[in-house]
């Protein structure tokens, strides 16, 4: 299934048209993620059948009692004998009735119980397996699909839990049950009502094989319906601002629309399936009633067993309502499973060590050896990049977008690793050391300075959960932050809204060196941390520097030269190569450098 993006190009759904061999696979992970699922639970589960058991072995028991009532206990109350027959049949009804009572209360607190265990580990393994996945992961996979994943297709698989299962084994218990009690009460009569039996497993292997595709296909276009959704709220401000809101309409008009036409193909299908079952059952009753009526009539069939016998072909016919229903949430939720399964998956491809380095005193040296680095294989983005930033110092990366400045800084900071070469920290290989061990050491602060739902003081404490409020205020005072924050409503208490929407960008920013200060990492990296500011913003920000990147290792990424004057040494980089290499002052001295260009542009735009 595909659809138009924003720029008018074909997408499809991240599961479409998947290969033959593909598919097979991605259907063994399903079982095998709903077998890990299930396995703590084998003995609760194993109980619980045996329960299901007993409540249909109850169920089907009251045709019988009523034969027994009709043939054995009413004959003698005509004749003017006893009612002790009757009443003892009435009692065992009623006792009947309460088992069968009971055990359904005691299943579904139990199936229930269980069924939310295991949306709730599915739920942790999801959002755990989201965050171990790497940044390249998270690139190509859009917020939309992964909301989808976490929420559309949990539900689903919620569903069949809830009241799929259940559904499918009363259905083939009371089938197995009632199939043998026909045939025991009227060997004759019992083989006739068994010959609409082929005609149900058309149906039912009719309905199964195109439900299969149609409820696929729900899956998908309910995952586009959310990306979309998710997508355009997410770039709000954007769509406004560039009158995107018809082109958009247009687009989830587009997706609602197709999910709209599945769904309705879907329901067509329950449409054709529903009815036939019971055109059928409706017409094998009434061949029975004029069947059997003749043989009552005839002295070869008691009432009583005439009438068990309608009771359980009307049984016999209910769990084909109840499969029927199980195949439709079977079938949505085994599309859903298919697409966790297939998440749960990928491998990330930032791998922790078997055996890591342990860190004891980290200095914060930092090296590149023979570095190549591609996001697209045979296109690097650096090619054999050798490095060397000695502890302590203050490092400035300047040059053209695309030069290779930010992918120096993620390959520091390991969101990537490189296609051939070796990075170190103390001359460690950052690929020996663990990944929590490597971030305690390196933290990188970008220009998105992202805020999260909460108050200031627990976005700055996020680095450092543990830290006690005076330590967060230190860090604050540190950075400058404390003077706007005991200026807030509720300062360090106060909410900073969506995204932090309540701080300007310089206050984001500041928060955002307050976080990475209390963090205290040996080597921080500043990815155009300045390049949204205003100038008064930026003055704020650039008091805090000093403070931030005092005996640390520091790698400063910035179009604004101003952010490079702190810089001990400053690289300029061209197509992932390090074309100057010097202090700051030294390469301004150099008149026909390119370093030297770009400060005299600098400066005469600031006249």
């Amino acid at each position: 299934m595909s659809t138009t993006d924003w720029r008018g190009r074909a997408v499809s759904n991240d599961d479409d048209d998947l290969p033959v061999d593909e598919s097979i696979s991605r259907r063994r992970e399903a079982r095998t993620l709903l077998g890990s699922l299930l396995r703590p639970y084998a003995a609760a589960v194993a109980l619980l059948a045996i329960v299901v058991v007993a409540e249909n072995a109850a169920r089907l028991s009251v045709p019988l009692l009523v034969q027994r009532g009709i043939d054995h206990g009413i004959p003698p109350i005509v004749d003017g004998g006893s009612v002790r027959e009757l009443l003892l049949i009435v009692a065992a009804l009623c006792g009947v009735v309460l088992v069968q009572a009971s055990s359904r209360m005691f299943f579904l607190r139990r199936s229930g119980r269980i069924g939310q265990e295991v949306l709730l580990e599915l739920r942790r393994r999801i959002f755990r397996h989201f965050q171990r996945l790497d940044v390249a992961f998270h690139d190509r996979y859009t917020s939309g699909r992964v909301v989808a994943r976490s929420t559309n297709d949990v539900e689903a698989i919620q569903e069949m839990l809830e009241t799929g299962f259940d559904g499918l084994i009363t259905a083939i218990l009371t089938l197995l049950g009632t199939s043998v009690l026909l045939v025991v009460l009227d060997p004759k009569l019992g083989l006739t009502c068994l010959g609409a039996f082929p005609v149900l497993v058309l149906l039912v292997w009719w309905f199964r094989t195109q439900s299969a595709k149609t409820y696929k296909k729900v899956r998908e276009s309910a995952a586009l319906v959310i990306v979309q959704f998710v997508e355009t709220m997410t770039g709000i401000k954007a769509v406004q601002a560039y009158r995107r809101e018809p082109r958009n309409q247009e687009i989830f008009t587009d997706v609602a629309d197709e999910y709209k036409n599945i769904n309705e193909r879907a329901f067509k299908l329950l449409a054709v399936f529903m009815p036939g079952v019971r055109l059928v059952g409706n017409i094998t009753t009434g061949m029975v009633l004029l069947y059997g009526g003749y043989r009552v009539l005839h002295g070869e069939m008691t009432l009583g067993t005439l009438t068990a016998f309608l009771l359980y072909l009307r049984i016999f016919f209910e769990p084909m309502q109840e499969i029927s229903q199980f195949l439709n949430t079977f079938q949505s939720a085994a599309a859903a499973l298919e697409k966790i399964a297939g998440v749960l998956a990928e491998v990330p491809g930032i791998q922790d060590p078997a055996q890591p380095v342990a860190l004891s005193k980290v200095k914060g040296d930092i090296r590149f050896h023979d570095v190549t680095f591609a996001y697209v294989p045979d296109r690097p983005v650096l090619p054999n990049l050798s490095l060397d930033v000695p502890a302590g110092q203050t490092v400035a990366l300047v040059g053209t977008t695309g030069a290779g400045k930010t992918t120096i800084a993620k390959l520091i900071a390991r969101f990537y690793d490189p296609t051939s070469g070796a990075i170190t920290l103390d001359g460690v290989d950052l690929r020996d050391l663990a990944q929590p061990e490597l971030r305690r050491h390196v933290v990188m602060v970008t220009q998105e300075n992202f805020m999260f739902e909460g108050t200031v003081a627990d976005n700055i404490r996020f680095g450092r959960p543990d830290a006690t409020d005076d330590e967060v205020r230190g860090a604050a005072e540190a950075v400058g932050a404390d003077r706007f924050i005991d200026l807030l409503p509720e300062g360090y208490e106060t909410d900073v809204a969506k995204r932090g929407g309540r701080l300007s960008a310089g206050q984001r920013q500041l928060v955002a060196f307050a976080r990475a200060f209390l963090a205290d990492p040996a080597v921080l990296i500043l990815d155009e941390a300045t390049s949204s500011l205003d100038i008064p913003s930026e003055r704020m920000v650039q008091r805090a520097l000093a403070r931030v990147l005092a005996d640390r290792t520091a790698l400063v990424i910035a179009h604004r030269l101003s952010t490079v004057e702190v810089a001990d040494r400053v690289l300029v980089l061209e197509h992932g190569r390090i074309i100057e290499d010097g202090p700051p002052a030294e390469l301004i001295e150099r008149n026909d450098g390119r370093y030297a260009a770009l400060h005299s542009a600098w400066v005469e735009s600031l006249a």
